[in-house]
């Protein structure tokens, strides 16, 4: 459905809000700013009958909870019918409520689209300029090392021994860390360990996780989707979120039980750095492995032995 002349003109009027905790949200600033879909969302709200009044408010408050959490789940917080949802999107000229959700995560992506090669303006220039950038990154990957914090490394390490199933969800350049993660648990805890998304749809693996399982969340700017999506599973579940993140205002460690920090943007190149997540997957899995005691051992040096059965690995020269 196409937006009307008149919606687009109330999206340039501005009202004082019926509700005062939604002044700073929608109607302090004068003039608004340019047409978007929260903005029309604002001026449209004195036209709208109260019921419709009242979920666009709670829209408004939580813009970013709409475009990461299901209908369901936003009118069960909202203590509405999941179909005003659907209903205010049409009063506001989309087709639905799944229309109104994608302008709304349009809305909100960042106006910088090149999160990489922004970070190549201030390159090195000179006849040693490889090397500098060599040492520099390496200065840089040292010293961010010696600020993760290994008793938060430790306590995430017990939430991990403790947990009945471990679930690890890292995407796109991440994912790598999550597969290392992985592997290393699974050497010796092989049938309560998995990679979300590894053997099937995330959202099915999203909506097994239980209360008494770990959740790994592994993330930095900019942040994935499906983390966001994976970490709210978790919370939402009642398992333990443990998030490896470049920062505490990330969103997918929104809520997390463990926040384990890295710097992924102090070290120079064109792309940020996962030195620090990787070194905290590997202490975890180490420290994982020392509470385990006897029988992670045990399990260890079984599957060393099934391994060694299948001629898995090259011999040695000598």
């Amino acid at each position: 459905m196409q937006r009307s002349s008149a919606m687009r003109f109330l999206a340039r009027v501005s009202y004082v809000a019926p509700k005062r905790d939604l002044c700073n949200i929608c109607f302090m600033a004068q003039p608004l700013p340019k047409s978007s879909p929260l903005t029309e969302l604002c001026s449209a709200l004195p036209s709208l009958p109260m019921r419709l009044q009242q979920v666009g408010r709670f829209v408004a408050a939580n813009d970013y909870d709409a475009t990461t959490r299901s209908m369901r789940d936003l009118a069960a917080e909202a203590g509405a019918d999941p179909a005003s949802f659907t209903r205010l999107a049409k009063a506001l000229g989309y087709s639905g409520w799944d229309e109104l959700r994608a302008a709304l995560t349009e809305a909100r992506r960042p106006a910088q689209p090149s999160p990489f090669s922004a970070r190549t303006r201030d390159r090195r220039r000179g006849p040693h300029s490889d090397i500098s950038l060599i040492t520099g990154k390496l200065d840089a990957e040292a010293a961010g090392l010696s600020r993760i914090s290994a008793g938060s490394v430790a306590n995430a390490a017990k939430a991990l021994h403790a947990a009945r199933r471990i679930w690890i969800a890292g995407f796109r350049s991440c994912r790598s860390v999550a597969e290392l993660l992985n592997y290393q648990l699974r050497l010796f805890r092989a049938d309560e360990v998995q990679l979300v998304g590894g053997s099937g749809p995330e959202d099915l693996d999203l909506g097994a996780f239980r209360a008494g399982d770990a959740v790994v969340v592994i993330g930095f700017a900019p942040y994935s989707t499906a983390s966001v999506l994976s970490a709210r599973a978790a919370h939402g579940s009642g398992a333990t979120l443990i998030a490896i993140a470049d920062t505490i205002a990330a969103p997918m460690a929104e809520g997390a039980d463990h926040l384990l920090l890295y710097e992924a943007a102090s070290s120079p190149g064109f792309f940020p750095s996962l030195t620090g997540a990787v070194a905290i997957a590997q202490s975890l899995a180490a420290v994982t492995f020392m509470l385990g005691g006897t029988g992670a051992k045990r399990r260890l040096e079984e599957t060393e032995g099934r391994l060694a059965a299948m001629s898995q690995y090259v011999a040695e020269k000598g």
